[in-house]
């Protein structure tokens, strides 16, 4: 998290939206002083305090994991590069804006009679999006294929204990400078959803 706080004054209700309706993150573990990460689908629980998601058994986290351990699921969203020219400010330097929440807990295996019923509302999370589609749903697949799959895979859930956002908006610059940057941003971003980033910098000051 970045530590200016004038980035990190979002309630945590609206980080933990963000994070549910991203609902892919990296998950982080410390093995033996070694890091392992794994990039993950999860489902947040409507109060926010777990979050439930799978991995392959072959996963180095999987295989690091007998008991519960501390763990980190970083959720990232829009970001771009800013260029100092863009603010119209003397005395600026390049940087960067993001949005990016953190959860912090407790990562602990689930008994694999736990496993369907965590697919299926991952699944149904997501599918339920794209209605008016009809939702996939584990019942198309052939019984054999699930149970293969089903064979591959653990459960998992974090246990939620601390929240946090950094959402770097400009919200120190002069609102002139933030908007041209955000006019910039839309026009000429290097990132990730440059168009959702400059509107998040324009109303950053709202």
């Amino acid at each position: 998290m970045h530590p200016n706080p004038a980035f990190r004054t979002e309630p945590t209700a609206l980080n933990l939206q963000f994070a549910r309706e991203r609902g892919f993150g990296t998950l982080s573990i410390a093995d033996n002083g070694t890091p392992r990460l794994a990039h993950v689908p999860f489902c947040l629980s409507e109060d926010g305090t777990t979050a439930d998601l799978h991995l392959l058994r072959s996963n180095p986290i999987s295989r690091a994991m007998v008991a519960e351990a501390p763990a980190v699921l970083a959720v990232t969203g829009p970001d771009s590069f800013v260029s100092p020219d863009w603010y119209g400010v003397d005395d600026q330097v390049p940087t960067w804006n993001y949005v990016a929440v953190h959860l912090t807990g407790r990562l602990v295996p689930l008994p694999d009679t736990a496993l369907r019923d965590s697919l299926e509302r991952l699944s149904a999370t997501f599918e339920d999006r794209l209605r008016p589609k009809q939702p996939w749903t584990l019942d198309k697949l052939p019984a054999d294929t699930l149970a293969r799959m089903m064979r591959t895979l653990r459960p998992f859930r974090l246990v939620i204990d601390r929240v946090d956002g950094t959402w770097k908006l400009n919200q120190n610059k002069p609102e002139a400078a933030r908007m041209a940057a955000a006019d910039h941003i839309d026009a000429y971003g290097i990132g990730q959803d440059t168009a959702l980033l400059a509107g998040l910098v324009r109303s950053a000051g709202d």
